[in-house]
């Protein structure tokens, strides 16, 4: 059971690097702003404007829908390398980018409170977990 939480956890933080990695080491990285101009199979899309040195202007670039963004609004993002694909950068963006792994906490916690019969740590796992969503929701 400490292996299959353990496993649990490390999916959590395999899922949520994929955009966390961009959105906290941005040394480097073109950071700017995105006016959502409109979204639509499960992207959005808008005019990115950029605020860092070296970064150019861009016609179009594209965030992945979510309840997070909305067309007509104005968010903060750091592009990917190589594309015209962006994440959400500040506090918002670091949050949602790790909300797999605060779903993996949840899980994780059940396994630990009831295949290992550690219940403190099971809670404290959850508390986290649900620390880290909410938090993300509230941010977002």
């Amino acid at each position: 059971m400490g292996v299959v939480a353990v496993l649990i956890l490390v999916a959590g933080v395999w899922g949520s690097w994929g955009s966390a990695q961009h959105v906290m080491l941005t040394k480097g990285r073109e950071q700017g702003t995105v006016e959502v101009t409109r979204c639509a199979g499960g992207s959005c899309a808008g005019p990115y404007t950029p605020t860092s040195a070296g970064s150019l202007a861009r016609a179009r670039v594209v965030l992945d829908q979510s309840v997070a963004v909305r067309a007509g609004r104005t968010y903060t993002v750091v592009l990917k390398p190589g594309g015209d694909r962006a994440v959400r950068s500040g506090p918002a963006g670091v949050l949602y980018a790790w909300v797999p792994f605060g779903g993996a906490l949840l899980l994780a916690s059940v396994v630990v409170a009831g295949g290992l019969g550690r219940v403190r740590a099971g809670w404290v796992l959850a508390g986290s977990g649900v620390a880290l969503l909410t938090a993300a929701f509230l941010t977002v």
